[in-house]
């Protein structure tokens, strides 16, 4: 008999066939073949063979559910993730947990990331922080597995080069920071992403404001003009479909810090298949799909009120709009867990961690760059030497 061992859902399946989806062997030289982003594909890192990733099969869905979905008006792009229904009643309740592998989940104690990785892997350093404090933290049962990946398509060689021009060009960066930017350093980690779609319709009150042109006398009797504007009251409603908003399912970076390297082009996503993951890792997800959805409707709700004013302006030929009260109802509303690609770097300086990473899709960079204090005080006492000389130059 075969051997067998647990897979994510903890059910006995065939070690041989678990190994295969994960740890595919070069068919030339024997070696484990890894994503190239180059190339799309497996990739040999010691003969460079090329085999092609197989098309990974969509689960068997009930043909009523799927037609409900596909009512909500978009057209579902062929090899792309299917939407799931958003059941608020039974959230994670129906999503997929096989990630077509078995896999372990490692702990990092410094920074708290988890990361997903094949059960036979093994891993010391975090990709986050760069400690060593890393350790297994068991198996991922439980965890909803990935419905789409959006691929890497930026090379470690050009992430490393795009971010030695994006710190380069950082004029208070440290020398050692800069000596930094080499493309090894960067550890490429797919990041979990809730995205959501939804039809809205928004009752709303508001005011338009129109404006005109006052004639007045200032206080030394002469003649002056100024705008005032007219508000007027209105009210209305919206409808807008949304598609893919984007929420992070990491806690463990700020808001901000991903924004930086944002937007990433969700539609380009194909069906999760573990081959997209060999050579790199994968953050679990600690949003929970709840509260994935809670700060999707802010987003959403910030972006209908600006969509709002501008409709208020529009309809009534305004120069200005308000919007006073929106009441947003939500339907047909789906979502989908996606893994989006990051190069993700860190550098150690005066005891803090900064972390640096470029966008795996598009090779935009982000992160905040250490200023050192002593090339900003030799700038300072150059600006003081140039103000001196200027000033003894023209002061005379």
């Amino acid at each position: 008999m075969a051997d067998q061992i647990l897979d994510s859902n903890g059910e006995l399946k065939d070690a041989a066939k678990l190994m295969s989806a994960t740890e595919k062997k070069c068919p030339s030289c024997g070696a484990a073949l890894e994503f190239n982003a180059a190339v799309g594909k497996l990739k040999c890192p010691f003969c460079e063979t090329e085999v092609d990733i197989p098309a990974a099969e969509k689960p068997a869905e009930d043909p009523e559910k799927r037609g409900k979905l596909a009512g909500i008006g978009q057209v579902q792009k062929e090899g792309a993730t299917d939407e799931i229904e958003l059941d608020l009643n039974n959230l994670e309740k129906t999503g997929n947990r096989d990630w077509g592998t078995a896999t372990k989940v490692f702990n990092c104690k410094n920074c708290g990331a988890e990361i997903v990785m094949d059960v036979n892997s093994l891993s010391t350093t975090c990709p986050y922080c760069g400690s060593n404090h890393v350790t297994e933290a068991g198996d991922d049962a439980g965890t909803l597995s990935p419905g789409g990946v959006v691929p890497f398509k930026i090379t470690q060689q050009q992430a490393g080069e795009l971010f030695r021009k994006w710190i380069g060009g950082k004029l208070f960066a440290p020398n050692a920071a800069k000596k930094s930017a080499k493309a090894e350093s960067f550890q490429g980690i797919y990041l979990p992403y809730w995205t959501f779609d939804a039809q809205t319709e928004t009752d709303f009150t508001g005011q338009y404001g129109i404006n005109r042109t006052e004639h007045y006398r200032d206080s030394d009797g002469k003649d002056q003009t100024r705008t005032v504007t007219d508000w007027y009251n209105t009210s209305g409603h919206h409808s807008e479909f949304i598609d893919d908003e984007l929420v992070c399912a990491s806690k463990n970076h700020t808001e901000s810090f991903l924004k930086s390297i944002e937007p990433f082009d969700t539609g380009s996503n194909v069906i999760y298949s573990p081959e997209y993951l060999s050579g790199f890792l994968a953050e679990r997800y600690t949003v929970p799909l709840d509260e994935g959805w809670n700060s999707a409707t802010k987003q959403i709700e910030s972006h209908l009120r600006a969509a709002i004013r501008n409709q208020i302006e529009r309809e009534n030929s305004a120069d200005d709009g308000r919007v006073d009260k929106m009441k947003v109802g939500y339907s047909k509303m789906t979502y989908k867990y996606l893994l989006l690609p990051l190069w993700m770097s860190s550098f150690t300086f005066n005891g803090k961690i900064f972390q640096f990473v470029v966008n795996g899709q598009t090779g935009k960079v982000g992160g905040k760059s250490p200023v050192s204090p002593i090339k900003v005080i030799i700038a300072i006492l150059i600006a003081i030497v140039i103000l001196i000389i200027l000033f003894n130059i023209f002061g005379n």
